[in-house]
């Protein structure tokens, strides 16, 4: 049986790193799996279904990196990153809820 084939245009690099997902009426702790320069593979703590556009939020390294839901399988999810912003200091308006669970999650 042949392996299925890679559909990113980027190598992938192991991650497994803390993470919250964040979108209006959801905050999720999961675990960021792998990432190539364009997406990024969760792994979420519970089965519950993703809207389309989340941010998520790298614990380790402050910052919420907005992005797209392209799949989910169980309770992994492929997403699809639309850009990357700082959650140390002063943010935008849009990010206000993901410095907020950012620093409940026990960033600083």
């Amino acid at each position: 049986m042949t392996p299925p084939a890679d559909r990113r245009f980027e190598p992938r690099s192991v991650a497994n790193t803390r993470a919250v997902v964040v979108a209006p009426g959801l905050e999720l702790t999961c675990q960021i799996v792998d990432h190539s320069a364009t997406g990024l593979r969760l792994r979420l703590d519970r089965n519950l279904a993703l809207p389309g556009q989340v941010q998520v939020i790298d614990i380790a390294r402050g910052v919420a990196i907005e992005s797209e839901v392209v799949w989910r399988k169980g309770q992994e999810a492929g997403l699809k990153q639309r850009g990357e912003s700082s959650l140390r200091g002063l943010v935008p308006s849009r990010l206000a809820a993901a410095r907020a669970a950012f620093l409940r999650a026990g960033g600083r």
